[in-house]
């Protein structure tokens, strides 16, 4: 990869970090949504007159993918190491 073009090494790593963090939005979402219907769908169950799944699971959800997101950009290297080959 030493070989490679500037320009294409820069487009590339551009691309990664696009799909990264599109990536980490899309968790985000998920987690938010899973906390939004998950309480809706318990006070519904439950029949109460106030909300309070609803919001407790929503407040939830949004800190949970804060977290999630945080740990995320603290500890990029996650997943499988990238070593360059003719490093021994």
């Amino acid at each position: 990869m030493h070989n490679m073009d500037p320009s294409l090494e820069k487009k590339k790593k551009s691309l990664d970090n696009y799909a990264r963090y599109s990536s980490m939005a899309f968790q985000m979402l998920i987690i938010i949504l899973i906390g939004v219907f998950g309480g809706i769908e318990l006070d519904k169950w439950l029949k109460f007159p106030f909300p309070v799944f609803t919001i407790v699971l929503s407040i939830l959800a949004v800190i949970l993918s804060i977290y999630t997101v945080t740990r995320g950009l603290l500890n990029p290297s996650k997943g499988p190491e990238k070593k360059d080959p003719s490093i021994k």
